[in-house]
């Protein structure tokens, strides 16, 4: 999958699955969205997840600070390169997204804005990094999306405690191109 269609599917369908179980797994098939992000599974799992999703034609991209057995270093982008399928991937740390990214996958960078402290090394880590895309959690907080927004050209996710129409729209208005929720409800808004 190349980045300029899953652009083009974000642009087409603004809401990811975000899965963070089998029964997550189970109802992300039956729905018509491409882009499922993958928040669990472990080495064993992981292939045959991607795999279960890529049959359906999804568009793949793995957390991978939360597959269990795969350590923080910049090579569990390779592992899930060389063992999977997957398109791409996701990391809270920004080193492990641009080894992805010379790996040719497509790199998310998470941040949690949890305080003042967070939202300013977020901000400085953003002039630094090179990513596809940028996700922040929570995914509530239009005035900090739009402010980031101003500083960098990277598309930003929203992602995170967004559970309604309205918090999604909000999202979307702020600038954000798209949002991701484990939400089965916000999947099929």
């Amino acid at each position: 999958m190349t980045k300029e269609s899953i652009f083009e599917e974000l642009y087409s369908n603004p809401v990811i699955m975000a899965i963070k179980n089998n029964k997550d797994l189970r109802k992300c098939l039956e729905c018509d969205n491409k882009i499922v992000f993958v928040l669990y599974g472990n080495i064993e799992t992981i292939p045959i997840i991607v795999k279960k999703l890529k049959n359906r034609d999804k568009i793949v991209i793995v957390h991978e600070d939360l597959i269990e057995g795969l350590s923080s270093s910049s090579f569990a982008a390779s592992f899930i390169k060389k063992y999977t399928e997957a398109d791409g991937i996701i990391s809270t740390k920004a080193s492990n997204v641009v080894y992805a990214r010379k790996l040719g996958l497509f790199a998310v960078l998470r941040f949690f804005v949890i305080d003042s402290m967070s939202f300013e090394n977020m901000k400085q880590t953003i002039k630094d990094v090179n990513c596809d895309i940028i996700e922040i959690l929570p995914g509530v907080l239009p005035n900090q999306i739009k402010d980031i927004k101003k500083r960098t050209n990277i598309p930003i996710v929203a992602g995170g405690l967004i559970s309604t129409k309205k918090e999604v729209m909000d999202a979307l208005n702020s600038e954000a191109i798209a949002i991701s929720s484990s939400n089965y409800n916000v999947w099929l808004m």
